[in-house]
This record gives structure tokens, sequence and C-alpha cells, in this order.
């Protein structure tokens, strides 16, 4: 967990005011039920962080199964979804961890429906918000000598894993792009 600057504090704060806005506009809470929403801390992940888009954090010693918005500690998201280019799914993102902070905590089907119900695009960009991610970091490609599929990652392969597609053995290509 990473201090927000303030320019990233004054960016989850406004992306909080669209996304309660938006969730009042749902209709399926009441108003009241969300005003606590506005209380809980939103900070931000490691710049390095390439699986969690968004966390939320209970205080420790809390009873797991009986969890209340009292026992929320912050709702992190990653900086790199406090840009232009990935606002749609900075919102589902947070829409995502608000849903957490309200009580359902676990991904089960009652959790994916209402989650679905999110009027609004970005709930896709997941996979591709990753792709990214791993790409800005990554200082290998394991790549495929055969169909070409690239494969970004921090640490050599060796040899030692195949290719998905066609099975061919990988070989380790240092990335010359931007890395964190």
């Amino acid at each position: 967990m990473a201090k927000p600057s303030s320019i990233q504090t004054s960016s989850l704060e406004e992306l909080r005011i669209e996304v309660l806005r938006t969730m009042t506009d749902m209709g399926l809470w009441e108003v009241d039920g969300l005003s606590n929403l506005y209380e809980v801390k939103l900070g931000v992940l490691r710049r390095n962080a390439t699986q969690r888009h968004g966390v939320t954090r209970f205080k420790r010693g809390r009873n797991a199964n009986m969890l209340h918005f009292e026992d929320v500690e912050t709702v992190d998201l990653h900086p790199h979804l406090l840009t232009d280019e990935w606002h749609h799914y900075a919102r589902f993102v947070l829409y995502h961890e608000f849903l957490h902070v309200l009580g359902m905590r676990f991904h089960n089907a009652a959790f994916r429906k209402i989650e679905s119900l999110w009027p609004y695009e970005g709930g896709d960009q997941g996979k591709p918000f990753t792709q990214y991610l791993r790409q800005r970091s990554a200082i290998w490609l394991w790549t495929c000598t055969t169909c070409d599929h690239q494969y970004p990652r921090k640490k050599r392969s060796k040899g030692r894993y195949k290719c998905r597609t066609c099975s061919t053995v990988l070989v380790d290509i240092e990335n010359v792009g931007e890395t964190i």
C-alpha cells in the first residue's frame, strides 16, 4: 500500500463522486446506505503491482464472516487507473470494491449479478489492463519463434516454458520498452 499524492487523492475523490452518483441512479440501494461510502478512506496500490487492480482492506482482528462498513480500513486502486486512458475501467473497479464495502465479501453468483448491473462500459477491461501492467514492468519477453507470441515477464524463462499456442520452447528476449 502506497500513500497517494495530492493529485491522486483528488482523482480518487472525483472518481468516488462519479461512482456514488451512478450507484444512486441505479436505484438498488437506499441513499442513506450509500452515504457511508463517502467516509471510506481511498488509497493507491504500489506502482509495480500487476495482478491487483483494486483491493478492499479490512481491519485486522475482525470476524471475517460478519464484516461491516466500520471494519473497512481502506479501498486501494492501482495508480495507473487514475489516467484518462483507464478512466472507465477505474469507475468499474471502484464500484466493484464498494460492493465489498457494502458487505458482499465473496465473488459468488449474487455478487457477480449485482456487479454486472454496472450501467457503463469498462467492466470488460480487466485482462487488457493486466496485459498493460505486465508489458510496462516486463524485463523479458518470453517469445515463441514459431508463432511470434510474446509473454512479458520479469524473470528469464531459461528454456523451461513452452508456448501456450503451439508448444514451441520459448526464447528470452530483453524488453526494450518502458519498465517500472
